[in-house]
């Protein structure tokens, strides 16, 4: 496809950045790195969220009102692969993953496209058990060793979309 004014190649879309920002712990890492980079931000929530003007920081606050799925939609609608996605969200991580687009958790982990299935349905049967009313315990705290591990697979995965955008231009 041709750009019909100039008859080039159209520019292609930046690697996005998409959060989903509602309960996020890590919001202040993220606005950094994307900053640091110079990497399109998207935050997306059910409600306004205040974000700091940093240096370098290319962002846009989506907010999404209704369901408390409507973020994880309007995320999986538009995340292509390329991009990166920052969710605790498995139900949204398997739909990215899906579409080719890397996905990371708030501690620092990274969604597996061969494991993806397994988390989904372990995250079905421990819902079942509350159902039943067993208590299956939830996640551990969110500690100071989670927020220094998802910074460091940030910069990582930031750094990585920043070199292969190099590449490509």
């Amino acid at each position: 496809m041709t750009n019909r004014d100039s008859g080039t190649a159209p520019t292609p879309k930046p690697a996005t950045i998409y959060l989903d920002a509602d309960a996020c712990p890590v919001k202040d890492q993220v606005y950094k790195v994307a900053a640091r980079y110079r990497m399109p931000l998207k935050i997306v929530a059910n409600t306004w969220l205040r974000v700091p003007e940093i240096a370098g920081l290319i962002s846009e606050t989506v907010v999404v009102p209704g369901s408390p799925d409507a973020a994880d939609d309007w995320i999986a609608e538009r995340a292509v692969k390329g991009d990166l996605v920052l969710t605790s969200d498995i139900p949204l991580a398997g739909r990215a993953i899906g579409n080719g687009v890397r996905c990371l958790d708030f501690r620092g982990g990274e969604y597996n496209p061969n494991r993806i299935g397994d988390a989904l349905a372990s995250r079905d049967f421990n819902a079942t058990l509350r159902q039943m009313g067993v208590i299956t315990g939830g996640p551990s705290a969110f500690s100071p060793k989670d927020r220094s591990k998802f910074a460091s697979a940030l910069d990582a995965a930031v750094n990585r979309m920043a070199r292969e955008a190099k590449r490509t231009t």
